[in-house]
């Protein structure tokens, strides 16, 4: 009988007494015990069983689950007599930072001392021993006041570490989970500096001087930069996506995800399962499923963009819409099911997210929203250069996701824009211009978000409608921009599938210049001479598309005026 499927139930405690479905991942427990790594960074995307895998390792080794070794019973880690003897026996801190998501510093500083004030609270019966001194007694109210200070708070990890260790006589392992979500938060509302400061000071203590401490485990989505938060934390261990170690214990394998299928009944639904879910890659392990969708799936048996919908993706929206022109060319290959080629650097420095494209690309990939398809062998490149690393989009649910996310940057003119869309279909060009100053007037700040006023840069704004025309018309046109045709480089092309049942299209824009052309019909024309004089249409003739079906626009640009020929 198949096992009843808890969405949202992040306690191994709970999975294990109620019988719930669960994929065994004890072996996660042996593997980093006897890695011997004093402090244990692991990123992986959102929603890959991070908290779970928390929960796991604090039931496991912490005393205050002394007496629940039967939950461990029938799991792999209870295949080893020595683990049997270490279950329940040692002092654990376990924390979790998913929660602070606040728009400013103090709120986010508050969200953090509540925090450790509860670790506090929920070791009370310290202050009650005999092991602490009047002087203990007294920093451990000043943690539970709420006018504490830094220096108090980012020192209670390290004075609560002492304390286990003079009531227990054993060193402390310390759990810390989603410790970049605050970061996160801070780089998109503008605290990054203050809140790194705060957590910098703290992860010194509790990490790298702590001489309580036994072991420590991290979990995020990034690996912020060292020179961040981790300034001199040489004793890290960090574990990335690429990374060889633990690959199979965060996420469901292929053998997992099909064996559950057919625990429920669904095994006829393994290559849909695939094509959806199937694509994320860690170290050299690969067809890696997110556990987040398949428990949706084995629960409602309904294909939908699970994973990809849980949080608003506000970061990842922001770094896409606010990109340069390459960013968002790269950006429509890529929607266009094709592959990338960029260096990519696992340490995450949020700083130079704003204007360093690879940056943004390793941000992509740590969040799984790409997958790495091969990379340079150092021994090919110069050297001192970095190797580049093949990306496309992790599975069709990523894809659907973004394509969704552009749809929502089009809202505000939606109606608009898809009527805008079917006028250039039908070549009504007295259409396209109304439409098209609306859309323009709606959306073009939104895009236009460089130094330059809006207006005299328009490339963020027609690379984001060129993202819009892929998505709602990929199934008819291969479409294409800045790309090489004839002695040029043209703006858009639109490449028919069908040839005899849709016209080619090519789009060039053009902001008018005023010293030199007296109206924003001179603009226009000299946007279709540009198209003519340097041969556009020559890759679309090349491929027998006749030029009597080949349509050529010019798009005028004076701020959010819009004029079309």
């Amino acid at each position: 009988m198949a096992r009843t499927v808890a969405i949202g139930l992040q306690d191994f405690g709970d999975l294990i007494q109620k019988n719930y479905f669960y994929v065994d991942k004890t072996a996660f427990i042996k593997e980093w015990w006897e890695s011997g790594d004093s402090v244990t960074l692991i990123t992986r995307p959102r929603r890959f069983g991070k908290t779970l895998n928390m929960s796991m390792l604090e039931q496991f080794f912490s005393l205050d689950y002394a007496g629940r070794k039967e939950w461990f019973q029938g799991l792999s880690i209870w295949e080893d007599e020595k683990y049997r003897e270490l279950q329940g026996t040692y002092p654990v801190i376990s924390l979790s930072f998913a929660r602070v998501k606040e728009v400013n510093y103090a709120d986010a500083r508050a969200k953090l001392c509540e925090i450790i004030r509860n670790l506090y609270i929920k070791h009370s019966y310290l202050k009650e021993s005999d092991i602490l001194t009047d002087a203990d007694k007294a920093y451990f109210e000043r943690v539970l006041s709420v006018e504490a200070g830094n220096a108090d708070m980012t020192s209670a990890l390290y004075q609560l570490s002492d304390y286990l260790y003079r009531y227990y006589g054993k060193k402390v392992i310390i759990l810390l989970d989603e410790y970049d979500t605050p970061m996160q938060e801070a780089y998109v509302s503008g605290y990054w500096e203050e809140l790194t400061a705060f957590t910098r000071s703290m992860f010194h203590s509790a990490f790298k001087t702590n001489p309580w401490l036994e072991r420590a485990v991290m979990t995020g989505i990034t690996r912020v930069s060292k020179e961040s938060v981790f300034s001199d934390l040489n004793n890290l261990k960090v574990v990335t996506a690429t990374s060889e170690e633990y690959a199979d214990s965060f996420g469901f394998t292929e053998e997992e995800v099909f064996a559950a299928l057919e625990e429920c009944g669904l095994e006829e639904e393994k290559e849909h399962v695939k094509r959806w879910y199937d694509g994320f890659i860690f170290g050299s392990r690969r067809d890696i499923y997110n556990p987040w969708s398949i428990l949706n799936f084995l629960d409602s048996g309904k294909f939908t963009a699970y994973w990809a919908n849980t949080s608003s993706n506000s970061l990842v929206g922001k770094l896409i819409q606010e990109g340069n022109r390459k960013i968002k060319e790269k950006f429509e290959i890529l929607l266009q099911g094709d592959a990338i080629y960029s260096p990519v650097d696992e340490q995450i420095v949020y700083n130079q997210l704003d204007d360093n494209e690879s940056a943004i690309w390793s941000l992509l990939l740590a969040s799984g929203y790409l997958k790495v398809l091969s990379v340079e062998s150092y021994r090919d490149i110069p050297e001192g250069m970095h190797p580049l690393y093949q990306l496309s989009l992790t599975n069709l649910e990523v894809k659907l996701m973004f394509q969704s996310m552009i749809r929502d940057w089009f809202k505000k003119a939606e109606a608009d824009y898809n009527d805008f869309i079917q006028a250039l279909l039908q070549d009504d060009i007295d259409a396209m211009n109304a439409y098209m100053n609306r859309v323009s007037l709606d959306t073009f700040s939104y895009f236009d978000t460089g130094k330059r006023a809006s207006g005299e840069e328009p490339e963020r704004f027609y690379h984001g409608f060129v993202l819009g025309l892929i998505v709602d018309l990929q199934n008819r046109y291969i479409i294409t921009s800045n790309r090489e045709s004839g002695f040029g480089r043209y703006d858009v092309m639109l490449e028919p599938k069908n040839p005899g049942e849709d016209d080619a299209i090519i789009l060039e824009f053009k902001v008018r210049n005023q010293r030199r052309e007296k109206s924003l019909e001179d603009t226009v024309q000299e946007a279709l001479r540009q198209i003519e004089e340097q041969k556009y249409a020559e890759k679309l003739v090349l491929r027998g598309i006749p030029k009597a079906h080949i349509r050529c626009y010019g798009f005028a640009f004076q701020g959010k005026k819009v004029l079309i020929g």
